[in-house]
């Protein structure tokens, strides 16, 4: 065969389902009935929307009579001190009824915060994916109510092997095609690489982000996505098939073809990719040297080519 310029780069395959980068699943933050729940699966809800109402007529009760006993110990303390002023009321007395106002404060803001967590609202701009109440559910705090996905970050976590995986980095950029839009290729890009492998597989997490225009173009939550690229380039390398190369006293050579007799010729082998061996050093290209390096033929014999390996 003539030696020519190839290309040994590794080729990368996997596939993975794409899924959203953020899964918020929405939890009451306190007990009660439900008054209303309002948006269904499948529905875009912005940041500060509200998703649900509880009942909170006892925290708006107990909000009132707060506000009662701070304005009254406002009242008081100012009694207090203008008593104080006029040398009839003691130090004691107005440190008491200071702290009273600070009591009702504090029990104010207490019973304010709790009539708020009667309103449900989306922490961001998202997609309910899950609702898991009916209005006049009585809930539990910390009961989840619903589930919102980010449909601008979509993402696929391929499994990738070890031998593979030292050549991505973050921002490596990855074409992705998905079953369901096979029209409409994509670029994403490595966003991050997982720091260990799983044991039982030995596949290393790589996590691709998708195009935030994504869920635009189609793409859902579930959609199967495939990602083949070339990594650890090695484009245009001189290389023999892997049978050409032998060994002799611990030296690798090849056999050149020259003046129609068999030259070894000393080389630097380097990766071996499928039938083909890179060659560092020794040869150039256009050098015409044996496909395959059987052991009975021997450094100056003559030889007839008869048929060419492309």
């Amino acid at each position: 065969m003539e030696l020519e310029p190839r290309d040994l780069s590794r080729t990368l395959s996997v596939s993975a389902t794409v899924e959203p980068k953020v899964r918020i699943r929405l939890a009451s933050r306190t007990h009660g009935t439900l008054d209303a729940v309002v948006p269904e699966v499948g529905d875009a809800v912005q940041a500060g929307d509200v998703l649900a109402r509880l009942d909170v007529s006892e925290e708006r009760a107990e909000l009132d009579r707060a506000r009662a006993q701070e304005e009254d110990a406002r009242r008081q303390y100012q009694r207090t001190r203008e008593l104080r002023g006029q040398g009839i009321a003691s130090a004691a007395e107005l440190q008491r009824d200071e702290a009273a106002v600070l009591v009702g404060e504090s029990e104010r803001r207490l019973w304010k915060s709790r009539l708020a967590f009667g309103r449900v609202e989306a922490p961001r701009d998202a997609v309910v994916t899950g609702r898991y109440v009916e209005p006049g559910e009585a809930v539990d705090a910390r009961q989840t109510l619903f589930e919102l996905v980010a449909m601008d970050a979509l993402v696929m976590r391929p499994g990738v092997s070890e031998l593979d995986v030292v050549h991505l980095t973050e921002g490596t950029p990855v074409p992705i095609r998905l079953d369901a839009l096979p029209d409409d290729p994509m670029v994403g890009e490595v966003r991050r690489v997982f720091p260990m492998a799983a044991r039982d597989t030995r596949l290393v997490t790589v996590e691709v982000a998708l195009p935030r225009d994504a869920a635009e173009r189609g793409v859902r939550p579930g959609f199967l996505g495939r990602i083949r690229m070339a990594i650890d380039q090695r484009a245009d390398v001189l290389a023999v098939p892997a049978d050409a190369v032998g060994e002799r006293n611990g030296s690798p050579f090849v056999y050149m073809i020259e003046a129609d007799h068999l030259v070894a010729r000393a080389v630097e082998p380097g990766v071996t990719r499928g039938q083909w061996t890179e060659i560092r050093d020794g040869l150039q290209a256009g050098d015409i040297v044996l496909a395959s390096n059987p052991g009975e033929l021997q450094d100056g014999d003559a030889v007839r080519i008869v048929m060419w390996r492309s």
